[in-house]
């Protein structure tokens, strides 16, 4: 059976990133966030009923062009350090360095074939660096018609693919239903073919990116897909609220419970 967990980033913005976490804590959740340097993480060590799931990995450079691997993969060892502080299970990482509006703003060769070499051989690193410390790196698929434009890993297919030819536990991909559904849609039957891949799962509706219920998606028949597919991961709530933060989860765990 899956778990449940909810963004810090996107519900609760009125208030200190330190109450978000706990009211998602009361809620019953998980939690997950975005960046975490400059924030005030003794939240969670100081409140042992708040479990941290994960969180962004990426802090800059690139896995698609060679002049960023090196930023890329020290970037994300020293956010490896600090998950493992924080009892995290993973990190979620990008293609490259997304600016503060999601905007791409990391290089990307515009040779194919060192593209994807270059992405393989920067995995590469994280698969030996994450069976080390117990921690998997899950590789987001994100829309580029929408919110992201430009950004080179758009597809699930070749997000499986490479996944595949890196061939460790530590790499896994993140599987944005709202994203897969902008730029390739037939999300259930892409969720049925890269099951296998998929290490972690974030939710929203379609359009707007409110909570599910919402929009055009029917979670609960994703849901039961996802337990027939004996999915045992993460499912996360990465959406924003369509009016309340506490309906809003409610809405997500009425979704996806049994």
């Amino acid at each position: 059976m899956f778990h449940l967990s909810v963004c810090a980033d996107t519900v609760f913005l009125d208030l200190p990133f330190e109450e978000r976490v706990k009211k998602i804590a009361e809620a019953g959740f998980m939690v997950e966030f975005w960046g975490w340097k400059g924030r005030n993480l003794d939240v969670f060590s100081n409140d042992p009923s708040i479990e941290v799931c994960g969180f962004t990995g990426t802090q800059g450079g690139s896995c698609v062009h060679p002049e960023g691997v090196v930023n890329y993969v020290t970037g994300i060892k020293e956010t490896t350090l600090v998950a493992k502080k924080l009892g995290a299970t993973f990190l979620v990482i990008h293609a490259g360095e997304l600016g503060p509006n999601g905007e791409v703003v990391h290089k990307i060769s515009t040779n194919p074939a060192t593209h994807w070499i270059t992405a393989y051989k920067a995995l590469s690193q994280l698969a030996k660096l994450g069976e080390e410390n117990g921690i998997t790196y899950t590789l987001e698929v994100l829309n580029t018609k929408v919110d992201h434009p430009g950004y080179s890993i758009n597809i699930m297919e070749d997000a499986a693919r490479l996944v595949k030819e890196v061939d460790s536990p530590a790499i896994r991909i993140l599987f944005d239903i709202y994203h897969t559904q902008i730029e390739e849609g037939n999300v259930v039957e892409v969720l049925r073919k890269y099951h296998p891949y998929i290490g972690h799962i974030h939710v929203a509706d379609v359009p707007g990116r409110h909570e599910p219920g919402t929009g055009e998606l029917n979670y609960r028949f994703i849901a039961q897909v996802l337990r027939d597919v004996g999915y045992p991961g993460v499912v996360g709530m990465e959406a924003y609220p369509l009016a309340d933060s506490h309906q809003a989860m409610e809405r997500f765990r009425a979704a996806f419970k049994e």
